[in-house]
């Protein structure tokens, strides 16, 4: 299990440096990213109008309850007529790139590589096991980004971008748990083998 954490551990570094790469030195940290036309206009409105931070959705619907009929069709409607869209707002602001950000981005990394040096420690064959890690990337991006980019419009460049961060960063992380975590054999089937 030691080897499990420390792979863990080697492989959460890999990702961190692995994203910082890839959003700050490569393209793909603002693929499918624009600024807003008007922005300023558009901030003052925003300001007036959202008090809440959240993510908000437009034609909007309360969530909360089930629409009737009516509602439904209404909003089918002003949806069909677009403009369609999410607005992620936080009416405070903050720091661009603040110590706690980094910290948690390091120690999501760092758990979602302990769980993929998990599952590659039950895999023979270093090629097996980072074949297995990339196929975690993808599993990632087609689960969550395809489904941002079907349900909610995200731009194809933006999941492009998604898809080069997570099966490139789980290839990269694969590379180094893959070396670093041998698998177990159990007792029972070294016992066979050996009496074979």
């Amino acid at each position: 299990m030691i080897r499990v954490v420390l792979g863990g551990l080697l492989g959460g570094v890999v990702m961190f440096i692995w994203g910082a790469v890839s959003h700050m030195l490569l393209p793909t940290g603002h693929m499918g990213l624009k600024p807003l036309p008007n922005e300023d206009a558009l901030m003052d409105s925003l300001k007036t109008s959202i008090r809440e931070p959240g993510l908000y959705m437009f034609p909007g619907m309360d969530m909360t309850k089930t629409p009737s009929d009516a509602e439904q069709k209404a909003w089918e409607a002003k949806h069909a007529l677009g403009p369609t869209g999410l607005v992620l707002y936080d009416p405070k602001g903050g720091e661009a790139m603040s110590p706690r950000q980094l910290c948690t981005e390091f120690i999501s990394n760092f758990v979602a590589a302990m769980f993929g040096a998990l599952v590659l420690s039950k895999i023979s064959g270093y090629g097996g096991r980072v074949i297995a890690a990339t196929f975690i990337g993808v599993i990632a991006w087609m689960s969550i980004s395809v489904s941002h980019w079907n349900w909610y419009g995200f731009p194809s460049e933006f999941i492009t971008t998604e898809a080069i961060d997570q099966v490139g960063g789980w290839l990269l992380t694969g590379l180094a748990i893959a070396g670093f975590v041998k698998p177990t054999i159990p007792f029972e089937y070294a016992e066979r083998t050996v009496s074979a």
